[in-house]
């Protein structure tokens, strides 16, 4: 490892980060792997490692979980079979079978989840798994870890002969249990075990009664461990065929490991795979836990963290339930560095480690807790300067261990370089210490390199005002209550405060009375000034965010108001329309009820007939004219929707022209989903929702109810899948 990039991993504590990714991992070989983890420089293997991490990261929150990964390691093993003539033991095989079983599930998993896990999938097609192994262990050992009786041929005639023989051994110890215990020659245990042979518990007494082979005795010697004599033949017999046993069963495991031995470099393959995994499952487990993602990575040399939280000061304060304070922070190719000043204890070195911390989890594959709508970039050189390096081993002053670490920076800094440096200048005479910090970094602006640094110095602060591609940024201080808000805002500079922290920590005030007096006026009175415009910023900026939440609440509010207009409208129409149809009843039963008094009157029924089938032909005019009206007030609907949707076609195919390669860029990270007929779909960027009635080649015919039309898939997406 370069030292400039082991040095920075030092001071930027990425040795905690993968120490608590190291605790996730479920086994002591990926604990160890992660333990191992280090920033990487090719932009391939960072972009594959943060999405297998992020795919990893998304089984937590599906369906599909990711198969379990853990397994014992085969380290032992693996260099047996690479010695010739050695044998595996039972439990090593077992291993073996476990992993390769493992393995071969992980590559059935990704192959059927491809499309949500590509990286995945693509990662496990590198090891070549099938159950050739497996099969071969299960012809052999059983699910107990016992060798089988059909491993050979050999071994089940043994063994069968051992049942044999071992029921000679219970019948005739049977027998003479019962012939001794008639005589009164046992103990009340009557028999016992020794060297796994049954024995008779004989009293001392009586030793000389009993024919066979003294096998001990108690502690007290009051009772003798004899084997009947009719039994010994057959035990002696017994031990013969153990002995046979064991060597056939050292055959069988001879030749299982000869079969094994040349699938070594195999197994060894599925052990780095699971282990790959199971450190991927650990990053993912960090990120949940933080909420971290994956930013883009673009290559317009920017680095954009919005709303960036410290990692390790996030889970700390999460754990002890205090809040944390993100921050917001953009370097790019018009703004490279960043000058950061404010008080002490304000936040300034947190907001430096944060994002060389996020820098180097990055590039190391981690994701990284800020908003989804970052973006970085990735650098060949991170080089740090925090923290006092008082070096007594080589009796170095921190003055003089900085300026060496300053000389190694004017060595390897370039445009492709991130620097951070907190307190710069300090250690010296301020005056002078300040010139030289100001040439140093002149030197490192020149080059094209981007970095943040902390000071107190002004003539810095007054350097970042001056360069076209420098900024200041400064930490908000709260002068009424006298505490830090530890929000960073950029574009000016900030005071120390450092009157106000003395008050604040109880200094009296005719001592700092005192030192005011000490200190030159112009001094006092621009760090005043700065401290008076950081109070007018602040309550703009109280001002403007109470303005924005009236805003809102007024826009909500009368988006309310509209809602309930609506309502009111929709209801006083159908109260119209039930009212119309109310009266035309009333009016129709008014007729009806004269033609049945005129029928009461003269009985006559042609004239009942007639006058009753003119008021049904009347009203049914009424209703083909009201139908008629229907009917073109919807095809005028239809016409206005299929505008509005072929404009919103012609708008989104507008830019998604644009805006080509990004998407290039997009579908290459995140996996196209595969349609199925009748999924929920809208067209990219669009509201309206319709279902796939039919997909042929690379179109598919969409139904919005009152119209279809036919689109490419790369201008969908999935809204709701299809309901099993």
């Amino acid at each position: 490892m370069d030292k400039y990039l082991k040095k920075s991993i030092q001071d930027l504590e990425f040795v905690t980060v993968t120490r608590q990714v190291a605790s996730r991992c479920n086994t002591e070989l990926g604990k160890e792997k992660a333990l191992t983890l280090e920033p990487m420089m090719e932009e391939t293997a960072i972009l594959t490692s943060l999405g297998e991490t992020s795919e990893y990261r998304s089984s937590f929150t599906n369906e599909n979980r990711i198969p379990n990964h853990g397994f014992e390691a085969i380290e032992k093993e693996l260099l047996l079979l690479k010695v010739e003539n050695t044998t595996l033991e039972i439990a090593g095989f077992r291993k073996i079978k476990h992993i390769s079983l493992t393995v071969l599930e992980h590559k059935k998993f990704f192959k059927k989840f491809c499309e949500y896990y590509p990286l995945l999938h693509q990662y496990a097609q590198t090891v070549t798994a099938t159950k050739a192994i497996p099969d071969l262990i299960d012809e052999v050992i059983d699910k107990f870890g016992l060798v089988k009786d059909s491993a050979s041929v050999e071994l089940r005639q043994i063994r069968q002969q051992m049942s044999t023989v071992k029921g000679k051994i219970s019948q005739s110890f049977g027998a003479a249990l019962n012939t001794y215990q008639a005589s009164e020659f046992l103990d009340e245990i009557r028999e016992s075990v020794v060297d796994n042979r049954r024995v008779l518990a004989v009293r001392s007494m009586y030793r000389k009664k009993v024919k066979g082979t003294v096998m001990g005795t108690s502690k007290t010697g009051s009772i003798i461990y004899i084997e009947p004599e009719a039994v010994a033949k057959y035990s002696r017999e017994f031990s013969n065929l153990q002995f046979d046993e064991k060597e056939e069963v050292q055959k069988i495991l001879n030749l299982l490991t000869d079969q094994i031995r040349p699938s070594r470099e195999d197994l060894r393959a599925f052990q780095d795979y699971l282990i790959h995994i199971d450190v991927t499952g650990a990053k993912a487990k960090y990120a949940s836990e933080m909420n971290a993602i994956k930013p883009s990575i673009n290559h317009e040399k920017r680095l954009f963290l919005r709303d960036a939280f410290h990692p390790l000061l996030y889970l700390t304060n999460k754990r002890d339930k205090l809040p944390t304070f993100p921050q917001t922070i953009d370097l790019y190719q018009e703004n490279r560095i960043i000058v950061i000043s404010g008080p002490n204890a304000g936040g300034k070195s947190i907001t430096l480690k944060t994002i060389g911390l996020l820098q180097l989890m990055v590039q190391s594959g981690l994701l990284i807790p800020v908003h989804e709508r970052s973006s970085v970039c990735l650098f060949q050189t991170i080089l740090t300067d925090i923290g006092d390096n008082q070096s007594i081993e080589n009796h170095l002053s921190t003055y003089s261990y900085r300026l060496k670490n300053m000389n190694q920076f004017l060595r390897k800094c370039d445009d492709n370089t991130l620097f951070l440096i907190d307190e710069f200048g300090t250690g010296s005479d301020p005056e002078l210490g300040g010139a030289l910090a100001e040439a140093f970094l002149e030197v490192f602006y020149e080059r094209g390199a981007f970095g943040v640094i902390t000071t107190h110095y002004a003539n810095l602060k007054a350097l970042a005002n001056e360069l076209p591609h420098a900024a200041n940024a400064n930490m908000l201080f709260d002068s009424s209550t006298l505490q830090p808000t530890f929000h960073l805002e950029l574009g000016q500079p900030g005071s120390s405060f450092t009157f106000e922290v003395a008050q604040k920590n109880g200094i009296p005030f005719s001592l700092i009375n005192k030192a005011k007096k000490k200190v030159e006026r112009g001094k006092i009175r621009f760090d005043a000034t700065i401290a008076k415009l950081q109070k007018e910023r602040s309550k703009m900026a109280k001002t403007g965010n109470r303005l924005q939440e009236e805003e809102n609440k007024a826009r909500e509010e009368a988006l309310k108001l509209e809602k309930l207009n609506s309502k009111i409208k929709t209801k006083l129409e159908s109260y119209q329309e039930l009212y119309d149809f109310n009266q035309r009843m009333i009016h129709l039963g008014t007729k009806v009820n004269k033609v049945a008094e005129k029928y009461f009157l003269d009985k006559k029924k042609r004239p009942l007939v007639s006058e009753l089938l003119r008021l049904v032909e009347t009203e049914n005019s009424k209703r083909k004219k009201k139908t008629a009206k229907e009917v073109k007030a919807q095809e005028e609907k239809k016409t206005a929707v299929t505008r509005e949707v072929q404009k919103e076609v012609k708008t989104i195919r507008t830019k998604k022209a644009a805006a080509q390669k990004k998407a290039k860029v997009r579908e290459k990270k995140r996996p196209r989903p595969v349609f199925k007929i009748g999924d929920k779909v809208r067209l990219l960027d669009g509201k309206a929702v319709g279902s796939i009635d039919s997909l042929e080649k690379n179109k598919a015919v969409v139904n919005y109810g009152i119209f279809t039309t036919n689109v490419s898939v790369e201008q969908l997406e999935l809204a709701e899948s299809k309901k099993k």
